[in-house]
């Protein structure tokens, strides 16, 4: 520890901090731009500028380290000046429609500029060539670009992608991917934790805003919406709820006073997904302990940034991805072939919204294997970022409505579904369920839960022991079966390492494409809450407990799908619903091989 003085206090700090985290342990507030914590501290923006004794210029307090009795200034008047000066040549070079902007007040620039007290532009100088770049998941907009850098940082150091970088050099600098190429042309996952990071309009998802407002106001439609779980642990975020305040209610209120026809919820299609997910589980294992041939580990297939990341990283390993769509394609496909059947419509006058916490799945609805006869599954997706937007649009006063159920028959779900949102989560339902098929018995862990694999670390692991096994299962007895999880990108590509070289000692994997799972997904609400993730994922596994069905077998709702629809798990006609294929892809997107 070393102490120093801050504006005459003193403050003790480790000898690794720099100013500013010696600052914030006293609560003293510096304005910071580039900067996001514990990811990216760069001195880029200068707008940290303080004012130490003894050194000739002003120093970018988020990179440099604390000394021994140093001495600094964080208000002083040449302090005030800089930043004023730095803040006028950063605005110089950005668009004013702060108005029509959709991150007006919401925008950290335009925060930092009421923060020092700016009522003026007073530089007007030369502009960059605004170019607009719209993928179908993500909008790039270089006008509004700093050059924080956050985003590339997102990118190349915690998702291990590097789809977007640093080019040219001076004023011609700009964050894009190599040789200036259009996004969806790269190996981009569309996962959106660039959106997330971005302290501007210069990344955002790519809206449906409009469209779904015109399926709404079209009388020939029937427009159903579904949520996904992660959504209902963030949505409140935006409406002054504290971070990780479960709003399942009042979300499903809104929606219906939005004008939906119908108000789904997609953990029914998360328990669809398990009942077709763990069956083929169980395909590929009874072939291997039969001593037949059979591709494992399996890896789930729920995350479309992970699909999207594993077609262009590892397309040889494409064998090893369980077959099944996502929960909320699988639950439009539902919606536009068995509910279309039950009320007698035309699918073609199905339009289906699917509210999520992802970006990826933008891109996942335009893919053509994501439909049937032509028909997509869904038409549209609402980030949460999104769907806040409309619900203040509509005029909804969301804290004072009071709760509304899910509409049947796709608004029932179990306790497995809503964890679905949480990394592990999709694993643990997995084998709630197939540890119940094989032996009749539920897991045993506590409550439930595979403890191994609760938490944020990078890879978790877990075995599961048959033991005591149902007669038809006689194979599986003693049989220990290895699983791991991870989330985030870097972490699949440490496991994918393994299993392209044939060493992978796990017999099913579950990735997430976004760290900690879709709780911290690319669409969800920016904040500055530090463990919001935890929150986040302590909201869904109170939905999951307070649940009295909470194995995705137990759902009726889904029984009853079987019986009057689908047949089996794994069938003839849920194979050619519910599941699809899988598109190797190189570096820049060439489609190797393009069964589309």
């Amino acid at each position: 520890m070393v102490e120093l003085t801050i504006n005459g206090i003193k403050v003790q700090a480790p000898e690794d901090a720099t100013i500013m985290q010696a600052a914030d342990s006293v609560g003293i507030r510096i304005p910071r731009l580039c900067k996001y914590k514990d990811i990216h501290n760069i001195g880029a923006c200068r707008i940290c500028v303080v004012e130490v004794e003894g050194a000739r210029n002003l120093q970018a307090s988020c990179v440099v380290k604390v000394r021994d009795g140093m001495v600094v200034h964080t208000n002083t008047e040449r302090v005030r000046m800089a930043r004023r000066i730095i803040y006028d040549l950063i605005i110089s070079d950005h668009p004013k429609d702060c108005m029509g902007c959709f991150r007006n007040q919401n925008c950290e620039l335009q925060k930092l500029g009421y923060d020092l007290g700016v009522d003026e532009y007073r530089i007007q100088g030369e502009r960059r060539e605004k170019h607009v770049d719209i993928s179908p998941s993500i909008t790039r907009d270089t006008s509004k670009c700093i050059l924080c850098r956050r985003c590339v940082t997102a990118c190349r150091d915690i998702q291990k992608v590097g789809a977007i970088g640093t080019q040219n050099r001076g004023f011609q600098s700009v964050v894009s991917p190599s040789m200036g190429l259009p996004l969806d042309t790269t190996d981009c996952s569309m996962c959106g934790q660039c959106t997330v990071v971005c302290p501007t309009g210069a990344l955002s998802e790519t809206f449906h805003v409009n469209r779904v407002w015109k399926a709404l106001a079209d009388p020939s439609r029937r427009v159903v919406v579904q949520t996904a779980p992660a959504v209902r642990a963030a949505l409140g975020e935006p409406f002054g709820y504290p971070c990780g305040t479960p709003v399942t209610g009042k979300m499903a209120a809104a929606l219906k006073a939005m004008g939906f026809d119908d108000v789904f919820d997609t953990d029914w299609g998360a328990d669809l997904t398990i009942m077709e997910e763990g069956t083929e589980l169980l395909h590929r294992l009874t072939a291997a302990v039969s001593g037949k041939e059979a591709v494992l580990p399996m890896i789930t297939s729920c995350s479309p940034g992970w699909i999207k990341h594993i077609e262009h990283a590892w397309p040889d390993d494409l064998g090893h991805l369980s077959t099944c769509k996502s929960p909320h394609t699988m639950q439009g496909a539902m919606i536009k072939s068995y509910y279309a059947e039950k009320l007698g419509m035309d699918p073609k006058d199905l339009f289906v919204v699917s509210v999520m916490p992802c970006t990826a799945k933008k891109y996942e609805i335009q893919r053509p294997v994501m439909g049937n006869n032509g028909i997509p599954d869904v038409d549209a997706v609402l980030t949460t970022r999104e769907l806040a937007r409309m619900i203040r649009t509509a005029g909804i006063d969301f804290c004072n409505m009071p709760e509304a159920e899910f509409d049947a028959p796709m608004g029932l779900s179990t306790g497995a579904a809503d964890i679905f949102g949480v990394t592990g989560g999709v694993m643990e339902a997995a084998l709630r369920t197939v540890h119940v098929l094989v032996t009749g018995r539920p897991i045993p862990f506590d409550n439930l839960h595979v403890t191994p694999i609760v938490g944020f670390e990078q890879i978790k692991e877990a075995e599961i022991k048959f033991e005591n096994v149902l007669p038809e299962f006689a194979a599986f007895e003693g049989v220990t079966v290895k699983v791991a999880v991870t989330s985030g990108l870097a972490g699949s590509d440490i496991l994918l390492k393994d299993v392209h070289e044939g060493k992978s000692p796990y017999h099913f994997i579950e990735v997430m494409g976004c760290p900690g799972g879709c709780i911290a997904g690319g669409g969800q609400p920016r904040t500055e809450v530090e463990n919001f993730r935890e929150l986040r994922a302590k909201a869904l596994y109170s939905e999951d407990e307070g649940k009295t069905m909470r194995m995705s077998h137990e759902n009726p709702a889904i029984q009853q799908l079987y019986k009057e629809y689908l047949g089996e798990p794994c069938g003839e006609r849920s194979h050619h619903l519910l599941h699809t294929t899988y598109t190797p892809r190189g570096f820049f997107n060439e489609r190797l091989n393009d069964p589309e």
